[in-house]
């Protein structure tokens, strides 16, 4: 291949790879182990997903911007269901507690079956942030279930989120 030619691919591989989302990987998780990463982006109602927040790995303090009458802001929780290298199932709730709401934090069944043959599995919840500012949790209350073998795995988590 030419070097002009090379120089063009290598310009696009760079580009096209900053540019494109990266599910978080965590780190020191043994292979086979049942896992769960997430992304919390935020933005307006055309696009919750403009700006990042904060993910799983690396982790980072998860800050998004309180809602206000003339604004209202959209926040997308992306969860992500690692395949364990055989057929495992995720079951439990998450909970989105910076999502507007009547009393309660916005609560979602999270059901998905991740193959053996497939890596990962996916999960997103959009909902309004609220106009109230405060520290706010996402609640992963989780079992996965090697489909195989029946053993079981809790995977129970607290995410922070300040509304500002």
């Amino acid at each position: 291949m030419p070097k002009e030619l090379w120089c063009v691919f290598l310009t696009i591989v760079l580009l096209t790879s900053a540019c494109a989302k990266r599910v978080p990987e965590p780190v020191g998780v043994a292979p086979g182990v049942p896992h769960i990463s997430w992304i919390v982006m935020h933005g307006d109602s055309d696009n919750p997903d403009q700006e990042f927040a904060c993910q799983s790995d690396p982790r980072n303090d998860c800050v998004v911007p309180a809602s206000r009458p003339d604004a209202q802001v959209f926040s997308d929780v992306h969860v992500y269901y690692h395949g364990a290298g055989v057929e495992t199932r995720y079951a439990g709730t998450v909970q989105i507690g910076h999502f507007q709401g009547t009393t309660a934090a916005y609560k979602a069944e999270s059901s998905i079956t991740v193959l053996k043959t497939e890596s990962i599995g996916n999960q997103s919840f959009t909902g309004v942030v609220t106009a109230t500012p405060g520290t706010y949790n996402i609640t992963f209350a989780i079992v996965a279930t090697i489909t195989e073998s029946g053993k079981t795995q809790r995977i129970d988590l607290q995410v922070p989120v300040v509304v500002k």
